[in-house]
């Protein structure tokens, strides 16, 4: 018997684009929620980069009459706190045109993952966002 041949499939132009846009909502959803939890508001008072840098110059301070376990302490603090500094610096996060594109997106999204309310809630995706976007509260 001779071998088969193996038959080229190619992909309809329909099945390209709705696989376009699957990447697409997903890339919306999924870069709205990583600016969620990167803006996410800290417990406590807010620090300003003055605050900050005049935590670097006690630590600077400190850190010569320091023994060797404070030192290690003070030195991973001001790492931290240096750090802290320079993404305080960075390019702010434009949150509101990544929640426009979110709720271009969420809706068609969480239908066909088959997300719920209460789960785009528990990440941090508030109501009033969700209510945009058409996803509703289920029974």
């Amino acid at each position: 018997m001779p071998p088969k041949k193996k038959q080229s499939r190619t992909m309809s132009d329909e099945h390209k684009a709705a696989l376009a846009e699957g990447r697409a909502q997903g890339r919306a959803v999924r870069l709205y929620l990583e600016a969620l939890a990167a803006n996410k508001p800290k417990r406590g008072r807010k620090r300003t980069p003055d605050s900050i840098s005049k935590r670097l110059s006690a630590i600077d301070a400190s850190l010569e009459q320091a023994d060797p376990l404070t030192k290690l302490q003070l030195t991973q603090e001001r790492f931290d706190l240096q750090a802290e500094l320079e993404a305080a610096s960075g390019p702010a996060v434009d949150l509101g045109a990544l929640e426009a594109a979110f709720v271009e997106a969420a809706g068609p999204y969480a239908a066909r993952k088959g997300l719920s309310y209460a789960a785009f809630r528990e990440v941090g995706v508030q109501p009033a966002v969700l209510a945009k976007a058409g996803i509703k509260r289920s029974a």
